[in-house]
């Protein structure tokens, strides 16, 4: 049975479809390496890209991405709702199967040393971390792009690859080996952001809601919507269910109800066995009674 590794890249362009394109096909190019999903979201002007394979092609694929999303993003003009800070913004390596997350965390930093030796700054977080004030994203990503420059003088902030320097046009990337989350997004009746930042406050963990849970307000100004944006970082410790009925009712204090979530990206079956259980009331449901499984070696 083969090792697999996934890779989870975002890179700051959601807007301009030919470059999205190219960054795409520069993954499919890579031997033995599938590229499951990519989706862009204009508001927040961002890509993230979902492929899969053994350890070592996925690193090659990533290489190939990051040279590509390099050659055609510049930082100077971006403008978009969700935080970045450098054109491949965050490169996460999950492992699925019989990859171990030392093994995870070295392809990480190769892909990080590769970077850096193209001239822009590199950050490792997560389980790659080389210091507990790096391990979240949020944290690294302060001030993001446009407080950048001044972060490299800092020399609390020396980055972990490449030189000490702003690179203006690529900005900075933040790379490392994580458990698989998920990206879940709750868009709300109402174009007040107002209310999307209050309920984000109350549910993620930094100001006193769930231990696993990332979460701000946007506005979807195509949409004339605000979101609640959110990555749940553990989904065994905090379900969708219980993220997603939170959010509704601390909603409906400000009178406001969901039009619709959405989950960026590819997630893990077993987090979607859990919303089968909740809203179904199936307590003792299981992926293994899914049909299509059976096929699947």
């Amino acid at each position: 049975m083969k090792k697999i590794l996934l890779c989870e890249p975002n890179i700051s362009e959601g807007r301009n479809r030919d470059i999205v394109e190219q960054v795409a096909d520069a993954v499919r190019a890579a031997p033995r390496v599938k590229l499951i999903d990519y989706s862009s979201d204009p508001d927040h002007n961002r890509s993230v890209f979902t492929y899969l394979g053994e350890p070592a092609d996925v690193l090659e694929a990533t290489k190939r991405l990051a040279a590509k999303a390099f050659e055609l993003i510049d930082m100077r003009g971006h403008k978009g709702s969700h935080p970045r800070q450098g054109a491949v913004d965050v490169a996460g390596f999950i492992p699925v199967r019989r990859v171990e997350s030392a093994e995870a965390v070295e392809i990480a930093r190769e892909f990080g040393r590769y970077v850096g030796g193209l001239g822009v700054p590199v950050y490792y977080y997560e389980d790659a971390a080389t210091r507990p004030e790096r391990k979240s994203l949020p944290d690294i990503r302060k001030g993001e792009y446009e407080a950048l420059e001044a972060k490299l003088k800092q020399p609390e902030w020396a980055p972990d690859e490449g030189p000490a320097e702003f690179n203006a046009k690529s900005g900075a990337l933040v790379t490392g080996a994580r458990f698989p989350l998920i990206a879940f997004n709750v868009n709300l009746r109402t174009a007040d952001v107002e209310i999307a930042d209050k309920i984000a406050k109350a549910i993620r963990h930094v100001s006193g809601g769930y231990r696993y849970v990332r979460a701000m307000g946007l506005l979807l100004e195509d949409k004339g919507m605000a979101q609640v944006s959110m990555n749940l970082i553990n989904y065994t410790k905090t379900p969708i269910p219980r993220v997603l009925e939170t959010v509704r009712a601390e909603a409906a204090r400000y009178g406001v109800t969901i039009a619709g979530t959405e989950i960026v990206g590819p997630a893990p079956l077993a987090a979607l066995e859990e919303v089968a259980r909740y809203y179904l009331q199936a307590h003792e449901f299981s992926a293994e009674q899914i049909i299509e499984l059976a096929l699947v070696d």
